[in-house]
């Protein structure tokens, strides 16, 4: 997902700087969805992978 998120952001500036405005605006919204799904999937894996592991005994 981060992969995908950097593409249209990259994509977005590119388009931007050719002048494709309209472009430019979807490819960074799409970024931006990309991007926040990453995290709210990173979040849910750290969460959950915590409780799967268990806390280490000392």
């Amino acid at each position: 997902m981060l992969r995908w998120a950097l593409l249209f952001a990259l994509i977005a500036v590119i388009a931007a700087g050719l002048g494709f405005y309209g472009l430019s605006s979807t490819a960074a919204d799409i970024a931006k969805l990309f991007a926040l799904v990453f995290l709210v999937v990173f979040v849910v894996t750290l969460v959950l992978g915590g409780r799967v592991m268990g806390r280490p005994t000392i």
